[in-house]
């Protein structure tokens, strides 16, 4: 009776240190290439509606794949938005967004080089070339 109830201990052990290992161990933005660095954030204040989320983030280089990456880590609520507009860290990027589109001053257009979006349904676009 007393080896079930050690054994029971030693898997319960086992079990709850491989949950806390594997949640600890979750990759994050800090792990992708690129020395991402966020210039900006919006957040609307609705908590009853949907949420939506603008991010301007730099970047060092194109580094397609990572920018893709740093998008889906994003935080997205369902019926909720989250875009994420990538810019050149060798230029100017905006630091206040807006939620009328375009989200930040136009003078910074030209230094946009992706957008990732996320919409309420869930899909997701990427966009390599400027807007």
């Amino acid at each position: 009776m007393k080896n079930k109830k050690t054994l029971f201990a030693l898997l319960l052990a086992a079990l709850l240190g491989y949950i806390i290992y594997d949640s600890t161990s979750q990759p994050g933005v800090s792990d992708l290439d690129g020395n991402f660095k966020e210039a900006a954030v919006y957040r609307n204040e609705n908590n009853t509606g949907p949420i939506v989320r603008i991010y301007a983030v730099t970047v060092e280089g194109t580094p397609w794949e990572e920018m893709e990456k740093y998008g889906a880590l994003m935080p997205y609520n369902k019926y909720g938005s989250t875009t994420v507009y990538f810019f050149d860290a060798s230029k100017p990027a905006p630091t206040k967004l807006i939620p009328i589109e375009p989200n930040f001053d136009p003078a910074f257009r030209a230094n946009c080089i992706a957008v990732y979006t996320k919409d309420q349904n869930g899909s997701v676009t990427f966009r390599k070339s400027p807007l």
